[in-house]
């Protein structure tokens, strides 16, 4: 008897340890990527799953360089090995591979995220650089893109076949990067924002399994890739609505005011926003306090820009308070939809667009602004030029004002983007050297600053940060929202789609917060 015991236990072992021995790498709690990934080995086992015009390399290739550039340094994810796949079945593949060896992989568009969770990545990169389609569908109400789409491509060839979308406002950005965090743009007044016009998307779960997702398909799933998708799949492709292009040419008109002109500004553009009321077609207004050394070496300058739908006429009775506001310089024209970004400084060649910048930023959100907090923020700029004029002349304090009616008119239940009546997008940016502590510590302190100055002008209202211009370092709560019903239904979809955190590297739902440095 004592033997058959001794047997049945062997046995016992055995078969739990042949058990174990088959449970996949995707499974372990904490998957570790080989600290080396050997490129031949991955075009080895990997190469003849996936289709012929899918690219491998790694760093010593001669397109690594360009595939891992990225707008922000400061927390730079470590790409071991690039994938740029060439069907869209080949990303379930490629990240079925993953599963089995352990890897952690990244999706990725045009490089443009930047939280600080990023820079824990190591393992593979899958680029859709190769997914740039745009299909109109025949009935001219939606069109199929790409995973890989951009901002700036698809604005360009809707316009050239009568139709527009709604994009975000930097043509250098991926569709899909700002829309699965709801995506802010020129058509939200009329049309609301990305998020709120995509149909369906095919995603790529964390175990590799390929899923439709619409109203009638994971409907569930399509509620959280509204405003938090970035945490359960990888989109290879989507469908959106589109709509007829409208006026031939928009206007614009950007002014130049001095420092002492902060209160008049501020105080006519609340009174031209009222508060969510702002005219559909004066669709985007960006302000930059920044310096101009042409104007002045001693004070930011007050730079904004204006986008109407329609013709100089119709924008400039809108734009009267601001034209009878004394500037330094202005300048106005009518060009078609595809260069408004150009004349409001956002297209591929600005300064805004750049990579390989080590950009120090903080955000929030707003209703109104709070003069007050504006002109504490100015004369906190005013006092680091003087100070420090390294850290002044990379710094930019970001006011974005958006035609918010077709936004505001959507169920805020109705989708994980928690921010609706957030009506002003905030953001500084202190673009600094690289390997500097004590600039960077410097920025940081004065990142924190604004944030706070703009965050204690509105002592009344929670604090939000916009999820694709969060830095990481915010509560869950803050970017994807207060409701304790919004926060639980996230976690109970992460639970469900991706139990095992895969897609845990921007802004994840799931995760201990990062004190960081602010």
């Amino acid at each position: 008897m004592k033997g058959l015991l001794s047997l049945t236990s062997c046995l016992g072992i055995f078969h739990t340890l042949v058990a174990a021995a088959t449970i996949p790498s995707y499974f372990e709690r904490s998957p570790s990527t080989p600290r080396k990934l050997s490129v031949a080995q991955v075009q080895r086992e990997l190469g003849s799953r996936l289709s012929k015009s899918t690219i491998i390399f790694g760093p010593e290739d001669a397109r690594y360089e360009d595939a891992t550039s990225r707008w922000n340094d400061f927390a730079k994810p470590k790409f071991q090995i690039v994938i740029e796949p060439g069907q869209e079945s080949d990303v379930a593949s490629i990240v079925k591979y993953c599963n089995e060896k352990s890897i952690d992989f990244l999706a990725i568009n045009k490089g443009h995220g930047y939280p600080s969770s990023l820079g824990s990545f190591n393992g593979v990169q899958i680029n859709l650089a190769q997914f740039r389609t745009i299909n109109i569908q025949p009935n001219g109400k939606s069109a199929w893109f790409g995973g890989g789409v951009f901002d700036g491509q698809a604005n360009r060839y809707l316009w050239d076949q009568g139709y527009v979308t709604t994009t975000g406002s930097c043509d250098c950005v991926g569709m899909m990067g700002p829309g699965l965090g709801g995506g802010h743009g020129r058509h939200e007044g009329p049309h609301g924002m990305i998020s709120d016009n995509i149909l369906q998307l095919n995603v790529v779960l964390a175990d590799g399994t390929a899923v439709r997702v619409n109203n009638t398909s994971h409907s569930d799933l399509l509620w959280a890739m509204k405003g938090a998708g970035h945490n359960f799949g990888i989109v290879t492709s989507f469908e959106m609505k589109v709509y007829p292009r409208g006026p031939d040419t928009w206007h614009y008109h950007n002014y130049v005011w001095r420092g002492d002109q902060l209160e008049a500004v501020f105080t006519a553009l609340n009174n031209f926003h009222g508060n969510g009321s702002t005219p559909v077609n004066m669709t985007t207004n960006f302000g930059n306090m920044l310096l101009d050394t042409t104007v002045s070496d001693k004070e930011p300058v007050l730079w904004w820009t204006f986008a109407y739908r329609g013709s100089a006429a119709e924008a400039e009775k809108l734009l009267a308070p601001f034209n009878a506001i004394e500037a330094v310089r202005d300048e106005q024209g009518d060009v078609p939809f595809p260069q408004v970004a150009a004349a409001q400084q956002t297209d591929e060649n600005s300064a805004i667009c750049q990579h390989n910048k080590v950009r120090i930023t903080a955000t929030a959100g707003l209703q109104v602004y709070n003069l007050t907090a504006e002109r504490l923020i100015f004369e906190g700029f005013k006092k680091r030029i003087a100070s420090d004029p390294t850290l002044a002349a990379g710094a930019v304090v970001l006011h974005e004002g958006y035609s918010t009616a077709g936004t505001d008119a959507q169920n805020p239940n109705d989708s994980a983007y928690p921010f609706r009546d957030d009506h002003h997008l905030m953001l500084v940016q202190i673009i600094i050297p690289p390997n500097n502590k004590t600039i960077e510590q410097e920025a940081w302190k004065w990142a924190k600053e604004v944030r706070e100055q703009w965050n204690q002008g509105q002592p009344t209202r929670p604090v939000n940060a916009y999820v694709n211009y969060a830095n990481g370092f915010e509560s869950v709560e803050e970017k994807y929202g207060h409701e304790a019903w919004r926060l639980k239904k996230l976690r109970d979809l992460k639970a469900k789609y991706d139990p095992f955190n895969r897609f845990r590297f921007y802004n994840p739902i799931v995760g201990k917060k990062t004190a960081g440095p602010v």
